[in-house]
């Protein structure tokens, strides 16, 4: 009975999981060659599977790419993949291909960033004890945000949708950090940049108690959309004192009784290819 440890590390909150990221495409095609060829992530074979949507899976995680004008996400995604020199070669090899795009991408530190042919960033880590066992997935998505907002911000994720919140200051200046599910963080970087319009792009978020922050949600005249029974929407980060909003983000909220939650995903390993098959490598094993 010697060791001690510290138990609230362990708690997760009222975020289940961070399940998707929403962003319009403009081209379906191109969105395939950037985040399929590319990244060496994977079209999801069951679901939105015509050329007006693509649902694509890293991990228990999505983007999903409906056809439209493009989104682009003030800030950027945090993906874990398996292998940065592969990365790389696949990201050189689709490179020529979409010349004349915003499509980009170098090494910095220890990430890649890559930059979708419409300007949505993607920094690519090696898994490693930073990320706990995830060696493909979605850590985290981070926005800037105004200054003097990342303290509440965090209040309004403790307060209302009742999950850990913490500011935490780092060489890059001040920043909320937000609990979304295991492993997984909302991250609210302070800017003195100025910020682009709000364009509509999304996340999706799973809670255990679905009906307690709408109830805080719709006493503050937040919710934007009734979805269904197992679905609602807001947009707006307020203060909490005086209701001025701080930062908009539409957040897709489900219940765990949503038929999605939890839904088994279909990782491929992109390694593998028909020049040089192995029997039994098709999927990703982690």
């Amino acid at each position: 009975m010697d060791r001690r440890f510290d138990r609230e590390e362990e708690d997760l909150g009222n975020v289940v999981a961070l399940e998707h990221v929403n962003t319009r495409v403009p081209d379906q095609r191109l969105a395939t060659l950037f985040y399929i060829s590319g990244l060496g992530l994977t079209r999801d074979p069951y679901l939105m599977t015509g050329v007006d949507n693509m649902w694509v899976n890293v991990g228990k995680s999505q983007f999903h790419l409906p056809t439209g004008d493009a989104q682009v996400l003030r800030g950027h995604v945090g993906l874990v993949v398996p292998d940065i020199p592969a990365l790389l070669r696949r990201l050189s090899a689709v490179a020529p291909v979409l010349e004349g795009t915003s499509f980009a991408f170098r090494e910095e530190g220890d990430f890649v960033e890559a930059v979708s042919p419409w300007g949505n960033r993607i920094r690519c880590h090696a898994p490693s004890t930073r990320f706990g066992g995830m060696t493909l997935g979605m850590p985290y998505v981070e926005f800037s945000v105004p200054g003097g907002t990342a303290a509440p911000i965090a209040r309004f994720y403790r307060e209302i949708l009742r999950t850990p919140a913490v500011v935490v200051e780092d060489k890059a200046g001040e920043h909320a950090r937000v609990s979304v599910g295991p492993g997984q963080s909302l991250v609210f970087r302070e800017t003195e940049r100025p910020l682009p319009a709000y364009d509509g792009h999304h996340i999706q978020i799973y809670l255990a108690d679905f009906s307690g922050p709408y109830r805080r949600l719709i006493e503050r005249g937040l919710i934007t959309e009734e979805s269904d029974r197992h679905q609602y929407r807001f947009q707006e980060i307020v203060d909490l004192d005086t209701g001025r909003p701080l930062f908009v983000i539409e957040h897709e909220v489900r219940s765990m009784r949503h038929p999605l939650y939890a839904r088994p995903l279909v990782n491929r390993n992109p390694a593998q290819t028909n020049r040089d098959y192995r029997p039994g490598h098709d999927s990703f094993r982690g």
